[in-house]
Formats: C-alpha cells, sequence, structure tokens
C-alpha cells in the first residue's frame, strides 16, 4: 500500500514537468513534506493547503523577486525518518531554493538535522517541542508558540476563576512531554497543586483506566497535552464506564480547536476549551478574508493548521524579499532579525530560533460553536465557569 501511495505523490508533483513548468531561473522552488496519510493525515492536509493557498496568492499577485513560485511536496506518512529522507532528496535532487517544516515536532526534529546538514534555513509550521532549538543549530526558526508555554493562558484564567487544583494527562510525544513540563512548572510558580499526573503512548488505545482514575479525582480542573484522536478516544472511554470527568474547566491542546472535535463529542463538547494559535473570529487582520477565500475553495472553514501553513510562507517571504535573493546566507540573517506579523500572529525569534513572539487564545465549545474566550481583547463569549 505504502508504496502506491507513494507512486502517486511522486506524480503529482512531477505532473507539471510535462506541462511547462519546470524549474527554470523564471522559478522560485519551495519544498516541504507533509502528512497526508497516517496518524496526522487530518493536520498534514490543512497545513498543505495553507501552503498550496499561499503560493497561488503570490503568483496571483505577481510574483516574488520577478519569479513564479512553484511548491514541491511529499507525503511523509506522518513517519519522522521518510520525512527526513525526502527533505535530502528536495535538497541534493529537486534542487529546490527554499524550505517550509513538516507537521509535528518529532517530524520536524529529523527533517531539520537534514536542513542543518545542508546549511539549508527551514521554517518550521506545526512545531514547538523546546528539544528543536536546544540542539544548537543555525538553520531552523519557529513560527508557534514554544510547547512548554502552550497552557499558561489556561492555567492563568482558572486560577483567576478560584481554581487550586489540576490533573494533567499527556501522551509521550515530544509535542506533549513539552506542554507537561510547562505545566508542572506553571502550576509550581504559582502555587497551585497538581494531583494526577498521567502519561499515555501516542496511538493507544484503550483509556479505560485513565478514565477512571480522571473520574474519580477531586481536582478543580483537567488539563490535557493531547492530540485529536486521543482526545477523542479518552472521550469514548468515559461513555464505555457511564461517567465523566467532574471538573470546572477542562482544556485540551489541538483536538478542541477542530470542528471534527465537536462533531465527534456532540453535545458531550459543550463547555470544553481549546488552547489554540487562532481562530477564524479573532480580531486580527485578515482573518476573515482568508477564511473566506479558503472556503470558497475548500467548502469548508479553514482550521489552525491551514493558517501554519499559510503563516511560514509568509514569513518565508518576508525574509526572501528583505534579503532580495534567495541566497541561503541572506536568507537565514533575515530570518534571525525580522520582526513581522503573519496571519497566525507576530513572529520575532530568540538567538536559536525558538518563536518568542507569538501568543495564544483560549476557546469554548458554546452551543455546538468554538467561541473565543480569552485574552480579553480578542474574547467573543464569557468564559463558562464551571463548565458543568
Amino acid at each position: 500500500m505504502k508504496q502506491t501511495i507513494y507512486a502517486f505523490t511522486i506524480w503529482l508533483f512531477i505532473v507539471p514537468l510535462f506541462t511547462g513548468i519546470s524549474h527554470a531561473a523564471d522559478t522560485i522552488r519551495v519544498g516541504t513534506t507533509q502528512p497526508l496519510t497516517g496518524k496526522f493525515k487530518d493536520f498534514g492536509e490543512e497545513q498543505l493547503r495553507g501552503i498550496q493557498m499561499w503560493v497561488r496568492d503570490i503568483n496571483s499577485r505577481g510574483s516574488l523577486l520577478g519569479k513564479n513560485v512553484e511548491l514541491v511536496y511529499y507525503d511523509d506518512y506522518s513517519e519522522a525518518d521518510r520525512s527526513a529522507v525526502l527533505y535530502r532528496q528536495l535538497i541534493e535532487k529537486d534542487k529546490v531554493d527554499l524550505l517550509i517544516g513538516p507537521y509535528s515536532s518529532d517530524t520536524t526534529l529529523a527533517a531539520s538535522t537534514i536542513a542543518e546538514q545542508h546549511n539549508f534555513p527551514m521554517v518550521a509550521s506545526a512545531a514547538s517541542a523546546e528539544i528543536i532549538w536546544q540542539r544548537g543549530y543555525k538553520n531552523i526558526f519557529g513560527t508557534d508558540k514554544p510547547s512548554a508555554n502552550y497552557m499558561d493562558i489556561a492555567i492563568a484564567v482558572a486560577q483567576e476563576k478560584g481554581a487550586k487544583t489540576f490533573d494533567m494527562i499527556s501522551s509521550d510525544s515530544a509535542f506533549s512531554k513539552d506542554v507537561a513540563d510547562g505545566v508542572r512548572k506553571e502550576l509550581a510558580s504559582r502555587g497551585l497543586t497538581l494531583l494526577l499526573d498521567e502519561v499515555y503512548q501516542l496511538g493507544q488505545v484503550d483509556f479505560t483506566a485513565l478514565a477512571k482514575k480522571l473520574r474519580d479525582s477531586k481536582a478543580d480542573v483537567l488539563l490535557g497535552a493531547t492530540y485529536l484522536e486521543d482526545a477523542l478516544a479518552i472521550s469514548r472511554a468515559f461513555r464505555t464506564i457511564g461517567g465523566k470527568a467532574k471538573k470546572d474547566m477542562v482544556a485540551l491542546t489541538v483536538g478542541p480547536a477542530l470542528r471534527e472535535f465537536g462533531d465527534e463529542m456532540g453535545p458531550a463538547a459543550e463547555g470544553i476549551v481549546g488552547v489554540v494559535q487562532w481562530l477564524r473570529s479573532v480580531k486580527k487582520p485578515g482573518s476573515q478574508d482568508f477564511a473566506y477565500r479558503y472556503r470558497l475553495k475548500y467548502g469548508y472553514n479553514p482550521g489552525v493548521h491551514a493558517v501554519i501553513g499559510y503563516s511560514a510562507g509568509q514569513v518565508l517571504e518576508a525574509a526572501v524579499r528583505l534579503a532580495e535573493s534567495t541566497d541561503k546566507d541572506a536568507v537565514r540573517e533575515q530570518l534571525k532579525k525580522l520582526e513581522f506579523h503573519s496571519l497566525m500572529g507576530n513572529y520575532k525569534v530568540d538567538e536559536t530560533g525558538r518563536q518568542i513572539g507569538k501568543r495564544m487564545y483560549l476557546l469554548q465549545w458554546q452551543n455546538d460553536q468554538r467561541r473565543l474566550v480569552a485574552p480579553p481583547d480578542v474574547a467573543e463569549r464569557k468564559l463558562i465557569y464551571p463548565r458543568n
């Protein structure tokens, strides 16, 4: 099966070579891999569509440095090792001029190692694990909020509402580990108590035992460093045991930002909070326009991963325009010092390439809709607390 999918993916972007769009002097090639199959498929498809929309926008405006932009992409199957192999191919065989990183921290760790070996700057997309920025690499630049700080806003809001005790669940992925580490530090710094701290394997299916522990815990708030599928699987486990986590607030990463979460959860989604990088209702320039155009193209409203893909392209474009070149050294220097407002928010990195300009938002499912509830300057609804 994998061989068939791989052959199809290769064919997809080789087709333009037979339609007159070749890698000529008047073309800038941007390379990426995204998970179009495997466990991260839904996120990868959205992220790729965001990147593709950015490419179309550049070409419809005229060009980048007087040249058309061509996107060269592969399906990495949600596998880090495969992504690394394909980034080597993008650089050595496809001769791309620019790189956008893949989805997920684990995959970006592998892919960015290849970029570093070739001294080739890469703009990361949905990747935020701290280890990415701790290796001394000079060619990886983040657009996403560092995962260790993802939950800070949820903890602050819960404490303002009177919460004192917390439960936390997290997978063993690099992203979730960092979120969990950040939660532990933030709770300790605020004098708050962590009652239950449970780690499970990414891809785990049976959450019955964990659901029972959460049901029986007396904590005020449940924090989850989760993806979509594990968050949904935990919810199914609660239905199986005939109970639920009786918390004043349940705040999760990734899952609640997606429409699929509400579709699967149904009424059980009501009141659940999501920590998110963007929502189309955020009061920021370009949000509604992007959402409108995305909906016209694909028939549904964009999720945050489409925006992450588009924003990674915007950051890369800004660096190239300021450098007035696709020269690797010139682009790298601009990515280091660039301060830029992308669709997703502020871009500004420290000396490691770690993103320090981006802030997070809280949404809450209310009446089958995702509503922004914090920070106050972007909130469209008040937080329902307690949610039960």
